[in-house]
C-alpha cells in the first residue's frame, strides 16, 4: 500500500555539477523525481559567487517552458543580449525557444526553485504572438 503523501528534505540527495556549460558548480536538489506524475521536474538550485548556469535553448524535440523563483540573494539572467537583474521574492518565466542563461555576480549565494517541462505548444505560440514574436 502506498502513503498518501510523501516528504523530502531540502538538505539531502544534493548533486553538484556545472549545468549548460556554465562556470562552476550548482548544487541542485530534484524533488519527487521518482515519484511524482506530474509532466514537470522541480528542483532547488543554489549558485555560489561566481557561479552560472551557461546560455541554452530549449526546442523543437527538446523544448521546455522554465518558471525560476528566486529564493534569497541577487542575480542576473540574460536573454540573447538583454540582461535582467533578479533578486528574492521574483519569478522568471522563461518560453520555450528563447536563448537564455544565470549567473551570481554578488558575494552571497544564490538560491532558488526551478521547475520545467513540455509547454502546451497551442499556450506557447498564444503567448508569442500576445508578445508580438511570430
Amino acid at each position: 500500500m502506498s502513503p498518501n503523501y510523501w516528504k523530502e528534505k531540502d538538505s539531502t540527495g544534493i548533486v553538484s555539477r556545472p549545468v549548460h556549460q556554465g562556470d562552476g558548480n550548482i548544487d541542485m536538489r530534484g524533488f519527487f523525481d521518482e515519484i511524482s506524475s506530474l509532466p514537470v521536474k522541480f528542483q532547488l538550485w543554489e549558485l555560489a559567487p561566481g557561479v552560472s548556469e551557461g546560455a541554452h535553448t530549449h526546442e523543437g524535440e527538446n523544448s521546455l517552458e522554465e518558471l525560476y523563483y528566486f529564493l534569497e540573494g541577487r542575480g542576473e539572467m540574460w536573454f540573447g543580449d538583454e540582461t535582467l537583474e533578479v533578486q528574492a521574492g521574483e519569478a522568471v518565466l522563461v518560453p520555450e525557444g528563447i536563448d537564455h542563461g544565470m549567473r551570481n555576480p554578488s558575494d552571497a549565494p544564490l538560491k532558488l526553485i526551478i521547475a520545467w517541462g513540455k509547454p502546451d505548444s497551442h499556450a506557447a505560440q498564444a503567448l508569442l504572438k500576445g508578445r508580438g514574436r511570430d
